[in-house]
């Protein structure tokens, strides 16, 4: 009896593991930012939570990039962004503000109730995705927010109050009921534009650039202003998401309705119209008896 040598571990190209490696970093920004919270270091919580942010936007866009794309890497990455979107910022306010909220225990509800939503939100992205029935025009939209914007939106009034000293920002009050607000715009139905398919003219690429180069300058010497800002544009968006999206929706269901409505009456005139022949039928097709 001959006994085979166990198989030896095949070598992993550079190009399959760089996704995760980005991805492994944005979950240890996520923790870290919980670290800073612990200590009371708000502002260095606040930008590992935005460094775990960019990190996501790029594993993906790496992974295809590389050709790179896994099953083990998109669980990763739901697992990171669960930790770095869901858990993270909760905790930060928690440690923040909604510790004093119903001496810490309704605080904690909405911390769990966040975090909660942030699972299902990712959850139902997941599955989403293997739905081969979606329009085309479905994927320049998010269904609810995603899980990166949901946590810069749940921290905005912190952001403020890093630049405006007021007890009205740091009201546990209003925290709690934001954060209870983006959670369920996250599991909710609400379109949002997803900025991955976004195309610019080339006549425009100039205007865009120094856009760009403004913004970075203003993160660079006002950040907490410009990320207020951002976020309440974010939101603004939103208004003529649902409209761009409604009126793709009623526009792909007349052309669905429309469709069916001559084919089925002109196959039905072309079978009346020729006489069934066994003849014609190839030996390929199944004859009826």
């Amino acid at each position: 009896m001959l006994i085979k040598p166990p198989h030896k571990l095949g070598r992993l190209p550079l190009n399959m593991l760089a996704p995760n490696i980005i991805t492994v970093f944005a979950l240890c920004s996520g923790l870290t930012a919980l670290r800073f919270a612990i200590q009371e270091q708000w502002k260095f919580a606040i930008l590992a939570i935005a460094l775990a942010a960019v990190l996501d936007s790029l594993d993906g866009r790496v992974a295809r990039l590389l050709k790179g794309s896994s099953r083990f890497g998109a669980e990763l990455d739901s697992l990171s962004d669960f930790l770095c979107f869901g858990v993270a910022p909760g905790m930060v306010l928690y440690f923040w503000s909604l510790h004093t909220l119903g001496n810490g225990n309704t605080g904690w509800l909405v911390v769990l109730a966040f975090s909660t939503c942030t699972a299902l939100r990712l959850a139902r992205f997941n599955t989403a995705l293997d739905d081969p029935n979606k329009p085309v025009w479905t994927g320049s939209f998010f269904t609810g927010i995603p899980s990166p914007a949901g946590a810069g939106l749940a921290l905005m009034f912190m952001i403020l109050s890093l630049e405006v000293d007021s007890a009205f920002l740091h009201s546990p009050w209003l925290n709690g009921l934001w954060a209870l607000l983006i959670g369920g715009l996250m599991v909710s139905r609400v379109p949002t534009y997803s900025f991955k398919r976004v195309k610019v003219k080339r006549e425009a690429v100039p205007l865009v650039l120094l856009g760009v180069g403004v913004l970075a300058a203003l993160l660079l010497n006002e950040p907490w202003y410009t990320l207020f800002a951002l976020g309440s544009a974010y939101l603004a968006t939103m208004v003529f998401s649902f409209r761009a999206h409604e009126r793709l929706r009623r526009t792909d269901a007349a052309t669905a309705a429309a469709a069916p409505v001559t084919a089925p009456a002109e196959s039905a005139a072309e079978t009346q119209a020729e006489p069934a022949n066994p003849a014609n039928q190839s030996d390929d097709q199944p004859r009826l008896h």
